[in-house]
């Protein structure tokens, strides 16, 4: 898939945005109700555009964190009281978490809110990435800034569903293993939300 399909992908896609009771969440893999109360957040789903194909840019959080500590994510965070909307929320969070600089990125889109088991109400936006870019990573933050082919995203043949014990209940969730790696949780089911865009 180029960056042209991309574009007519999210051009013929409804452009609304779901509120909370009509959106995706960790409550829909595991059953129950999303939390009471939640945090506003944003998060960039970035394709970088390079010869060889698209590809998704990933981060593995540092340990110290208090939120997702270690886990493989999108770059992005809590949209700020002053933050005009979600876009420009994720677009400062990645040039802050990864130094991305948002001159280099053409949003496309936005995939469905994503709300988390930890009362995280996530805005996905969708933006390509002209390369080269310049990288500077938050190290209290970001550990690693890696990338994966969209190719491999977009396959569902990657999509795992698994389930397991956490904080004493049975929770399902997406994984998909790459290269030794497992992006599991909201990252990965807001991938496989962005796969079956990309694939309709």
């Amino acid at each position: 898939m180029i960056a042209d399909q991309v574009r007519a992908r999210f051009k013929d896609r409804a452009a609304g945005i779901r509120i909370s009771e009509g959106a995706r969440g960790d409550h829909m893999l595991s059953g129950g109700v999303p939390p009471a109360i939640l945090t506003p957040a944003a998060v960039l789903v970035a394709l970088a555009d390079r010869p060889e194909g698209l590809s998704v840019l990933l981060t593995q959080r540092t340990e110290n964190l208090a939120d997702h500590a270690g886990q493989i994510s999108l770059p992005g965070g809590r949209i700020e009281p002053d933050d005009p909307d979600h876009v420009f929320a994720a677009l400062r969070e990645a040039e802050e978490e990864i130094g991305l600089p948002p001159s280099h990125v053409e949003v496309v889109g936005r995939l469905d809110t994503y709300i988390t088991a930890t009362g995280f109400e996530i805005a996905p936006v969708v933006g390509l990435v002209r390369v080269p870019f310049p990288l500077r990573l938050q190290e209290l933050e970001v550990a690693e800034l890696f990338e994966v082919p969209l190719a491999f995203i977009i396959d569902p043949a990657n999509h795992q569903r698994r389930t397991r014990e956490l904080r004493g209940r049975q929770r399902s969730f997406f994984v998909l293993p790459y290269e030794g790696r497992h992006i599991w949780g909201a990252t990965a089911a807001m991938l496989v939300n962005l796969a079956e865009v990309l694939n309709a």
